[in-house]
């Protein structure tokens, strides 16, 4: 097969541990960084050019797209899947689970177990609003963050109407949630690939502080997770329509509960962790999930004849 990742460093270790996985079995593969694309978007023939010449055609596109990246990401991700290029992932779930707001909403409508978040735009509403979550402590989060950034602990109620007034004189948007102490500055990390969960890791905050993310410091170790866990995982991926995601859980005093749903999560903390090859199971997915190239040419004729 021949396999695209969008990515824009080759040089990364998930980056690099698809290239290797995908060579161990025997396809080809290229990187391509997606602000680098551009597109000719035409209804029988849509294209996508590269660094002056347009790209061959592919199998698969492994999207890697980063936050910050993902509006033109998913746009050059859907000029693939018009291409009908098997997408590990579609660009209306990457966009889906971006929106930590809309996809928190929609986890709430399945029943899934979330913190107990508040929205708000008045400022009229803010004490309102942290007495909605339960009062202080509350955990402070933007919706345009990633990675632990832009996610504040505010023990006190000043310190919270303080943060808050800050966020609201950026003109950002945020969440209030509770903030869950008995996990202990602790959450879970489950890979989810296809239907089923392929790891699972703790990942526990450094000292002094409360975001667990191993970009923050925090450490990570191989752990049980319960039948519920893996299930609220699983569903929490389906909600979100992802085929490979990292789906963060936290053990509260209720159960389980869904911080986020990271559409591309990163496979050094959980292979290292876990001793588990990930990106050989991500590219099996693909193997079995992505149409061979005889069969993508007679979907493109089938489409194309209906144009």
């Amino acid at each position: 097969m021949k396999i695209c990742i969008l990515s824009r460093n080759a040089k990364l270790y998930s980056t690099r541990r698809l290239i290797e996985a995908a060579k161990a079995r025997e396809h080809y593969v290229r990187v391509v960084d997606p602000l680098r694309c551009y597109m000719n978007i035409a209804a029988h023939n849509p294209e996508i050019h590269y660094k002056g010449e347009e790209l061959e055609e592919f199998d698969a596109v492994i999207p890697r797209i980063g936050a910050s990246v993902t509006f033109y990401g998913t746009a050059v991700l859907r000029q693939f899947e018009m291409m009908n290029v098997f997408p590990l992932n579609e660009s209306v779930a990457i966009s889906r689970s971006r929106d930590k707001l809309r996809a928190m909403q929609l986890m709430s409508r399945k029943g899934i177990g979330l913190p107990v978040s508040g929205f708000a735009h008045s400022p009229d509403d803010t004490k309102d609003l942290l007495n909605l979550v339960g009062g202080n402590p509350v955990v402070l989060k933007l919706l345009e963050g990633t990675q632990g950034m832009g996610v504040v602990l505010a023990e006190t109620r000043k310190a919270a109407e303080s943060v808050i007034d800050a966020f609201r004189a950026l003109k950002s948007h945020f969440l209030v949630q509770e903030f869950i102490k008995e996990a202990g500055g602790s959450d879970i990390r489950c890979f989810v690939v296809g239907d089923r969960v392929v790891a699972a890791m703790q990942r526990t905050a450094a000292a002094g502080e409360f975001r667990s993310n191993l970009h923050r410091g925090g450490s990570a170790e191989l752990v049980r997770i319960t039948p519920e866990e893996r299930a609220v995982a699983k569903r929490a991926a389906a909600t979100m329509g992802l085929n490979v995601c990292g789906v963060d859980l936290m053990r509260s005093a209720h159960g389980p509960v869904v911080l986020e749903v990271n559409s591309s999560p990163g496979l050094e903390g959980i292979e290292r962790a876990t001793g588990k090859d990930v990106a050989d199971l991500i590219i099996k997915y693909i193997e079995d999930h992505a149409q061979s190239p005889s069969d993508k040419r007679g979907s493109q004729t089938r489409t194309r004849g209906k144009g």
